[in-house]
């Protein structure tokens, strides 16, 4: 298996920031709002956090935490480091904006960035990384997750594990129904959505769902690609397919693509770049050839065409 960066002998696991909530509707949109009010101040991290954030998310203190963890990882804010200070991102605003394009989440393309952010995340989301691009079965029972962890970082509470892999597997699989359940804690996350992880037995087993996603935009897909590219060799002009299909962090692996989906998006890719990239299978190597002039910056770009697309559809 390729080396990722959870390979680095001085990589630090995080399982924590959640408070244990999986992230719900409404939460991002709201985060967004907050910050974008106090966007400049340079002690917006206080005004942002403070003790009246409680009153105004309307929620407890551990999860007005855990709206803050689930908007900073999933990119839509970002908390600048040495600063007293939190922004939006672009790709806050372009979702969550005066003219965002999602709101509400009711597109899967916003639900499939968030996703990707949150897989990728490999500082601050250790379950997530490891389960989607090192994890290679393609089935797994919840506990045994939970001591594979472990046993790969012992140093770590068993307990502190535990409750990630919850809220993981709470983040993509859909529960079941049960009178035990609460109202609020039967609310799903988004992502469930997604289908990508599905419980396959009454024993805690679930299964990772590989194969085309057909939600998953053209334009969605080459944004994850670049950002991908631009972590994993961003000086390089190429990048072969076992890198796109397998590297940890890949399109492939976080997407759960398997090879003949990932193929049939790389064989058109020009026609949805403008040939700012272009697939080649020249003397045996199969690669995705990157125009020099393009900048990694305008990847957003191509997001904001699965968007257009969609809403040119339901104009139609």
């Amino acid at each position: 298996m390729a080396r990722g960066p959870l390979d680095q002998q001085d990589y630090k696991p995080q399982f924590s920031g959640h408070e244990t909530f999986p992230l719900r509707y409404g939460w991002l949109k709201k985060c967004y709002d907050r910050v974008h009010e106090n966007d400049g101040d340079v002690n917006s991290k206080r005004l942002c956090w403070g003790k009246d954030a409680i009153a105004r998310f309307g929620v407890g203190k551990n999860m007005v935490s855990s709206i803050r963890h689930w908007a900073v990882v999933s990119g839509v804010v970002d908390e600048l480091v040495g600063t007293n200070q939190v922004t939006i991102t672009p790709l806050g605003k372009l979702i969550f904006g005066e003219k965002g394009v999602d709101p509400y989440l009711e597109h899967p393309s916003s639900l499939w960035l968030i996703h990707w952010k949150l897989a990728t995340e490999w500082r601050k989301k250790t379950t997530w990384y490891w389960a989607f691009s090192y994890y290679s079965a393609v089935t797994f029972e919840r506990e045994k997750l939970i001591i594979r962890l472990h046993n790969r970082w012992p140093d770590v509470s068993k307990t502190t594990i535990k409750n990630d892999v919850d809220c993981f597997v709470r983040t993509y699989a859909v529960r079941s129904s049960s009178g035990k359940v609460g109202k609020e804690d039967s609310l799903e996350c988004p992502l469930t959505e997604l289908g990508l992880i599905k419980p396959i037995s009454t024993n805690d087993e679930f299964r990772f769902v590989r194969g085309p996603k057909a939600t998953l935009g053209d334009g969605t897909f080459v944004y994850a690609l670049l950002e991908f590219w631009n972590e994993f060799s961003p000086a390089s002009s190429t990048l072969s397919f076992e890198a796109i299909a397998y590297e940890p962090g890949s399109p492939g692996r976080v997407f759960l693509l398997d090879e003949n989906s990932i193929a049939d998006r790389l064989f058109h890719i020009a026609d949805v770049t403008n040939n700012a990239l272009r697939w080649s299978e020249t003397a045996g190597l199969k690669q995705v050839v990157r125009n020099p002039d393009f900048d990694f910056k305008l990847a957003l770009d191509f997001v904001q065409k699965d968007f257009d697309r969609s809403n040119a559809k339901e104009v139609a």
